[in-house]
């Protein structure tokens, strides 16, 4: 028998409102004792009936998956998965030369919290946020596997770093299908890329700049970018093809310079136009002089938790002050941040105040967002992660 969760009166609000979390504050008591992982039902303090999902312990207690009654298995995966796929295919993602990367579930926005699926060419990458899903992985492979017949080919699970280290899960990365004479190069918009799924960051690329990318290539003609923070250079290679006169890939991680020049040679051999470099980013903006007029700021989240807010703040007012200060007149600044915790008003104002002390006429020319295979559950505004901010600096 399942075991239950009661809330404290009027703390059934947000789930009537299908907000996908239960928080710890809001549990009057727990009939029974679930396992971190476990599947549980929730109910208000009245005993009625609000939702089923996965335990876990932490701030966010439980990870609802339904709002009803319902059996949460191998038929539940696959009605998920399955109208994740159909949205997916009705953008025109999927099944392509031209394009086979893209995100397959994107967690809360895909009503299936905890969860993140990419796909790159024939090899699907499954990561767990929760124990939950930790637990399901197998079963979710072979619903992937189902569905994606014939495109997906290997299936990989990535969760060392996600899962909550206290759970002590033992979880290892590895192939759960496949695994052999696996191809680790993908297409985004007929350009080449390496995707290092086993040692790189999340799972192995940022799909989620796809759309924005596109947009730097149309600003890129005859320019001089900077790719700061560049990872593995997908905007880089998207500025070359743009017609970039210069691009020059900065990042502090050695390995993902090495992959940025090598995806770069990928789709212009031998073009002297692109330099790479592994330094600091700060300090590479430090000493650089006003030789660009396009510049791309793409860091890593400055802040993951509420109580680091004031600090990644003052961190992108820094980082926008200087490259603001720094860039030719009528140059281009693309900044981004991917900090959930961050709103787009927080962020706005950041670049706002950076402006204002350097004294610059700034106009905003596109506000940017995470793209549709990255979907916003209208109910969980903490699935709009990504915000970005397109500036003309006269």
């Amino acid at each position: 028998m399942m075991k239950k969760i009661i809330l404290l009166p009027k703390k059934e609000e947000s789930v009537l409102r299908f907000h996908p979390w239960i928080f710890s504050g809001a549990i009057q008591t727990m009939e029974g004792t679930p396992e971190e992982g476990e599947l549980v039902e929730v109910y208000d303090a009245r005993r009625h009936f609000l939702a089923i999902g996965h335990y876990q312990i932490g701030s966010i207690a439980v990870r609802i998956l339904s709002f009803r009654q319902r059996d949460i298995d191998r038929d539940f995966w696959k009605e998920r998965i399955s109208a994740a796929y159909r949205l997916r295919k009705a953008l025109g993602l999927t099944g392509s030369d031209y394009n086979n990367t893209y995100r397959l579930i994107h967690g809360e926005g895909d009503m299936l919290p905890g969860l993140i699926i990419d796909v790159y060419a024939h090899t699907a990458v499954i990561q767990a946020h929760s124990v939950g899903m930790h637990l399901s992985r197998i079963e979710l492979a072979e619903v992937v596997r189902d569905i994606l017949a014939g495109e997906v080919q290997h299936i990989y699970y990535k969760s060392e770093a996600t899962l909550p280290f206290k759970a002590q899960l033992g979880a290892e990365d590895g192939y759960l299908y496949g695994g052999e004479n696996v191809e680790t190069m993908a297409m985004e918009n007929g350009l080449k890329f390496l995707v290092d799924w086993e040692k790189g960051q999340k799972t192995g690329f940022f799909v989620d700049q796809r759309e924005n990318r596109m947009l730097l290539e149309h600003y890129a003609k005859d320019r001089q970018v900077l790719n700061m923070f560049c990872y593995t250079g997908g905007f880089s290679f998207y500025a070359m093809r743009g017609g970039a006169s210069t691009v020059h890939s900065v990042d502090s991680s050695s390995r993902a310079v090495d992959i940025a020049e090598r995806n770069v040679a990928l789709n212009f051999p031998e073009d002297m136009r692109h330099k790479a470099f592994s330094e600091d980013a700060f300090k590479y903006l430090e000493r650089m002089g006003d030789q660009y007029d396009l510049i791309i700021l793409d860091p890593p989240a400055f802040a993951k938790h509420k109580h680091v807010l004031r600090n990644a703040l003052q961190g992108y007012r820094k980082l926008n002050g200087i490259a603001l200060e720094k860039i030719q007149t009528g140059g281009i600044i693309f900044t981004f941040s991917c900090s959930q915790v961050v709103s787009r008003e927080h962020f706005r104002l950041s670049v706002f105040s950076a402006a204002a002390q350097t004294g610059r006429k700034v106009r905003i020319l596109h506000q940017l967002t995470q793209p549709a295979d990255h979907p916003i559950n209208i109910y969980h505004p903490e699935s709009e992660y990504l915000k970005g901010l397109v500036l003309e600096v006269e």
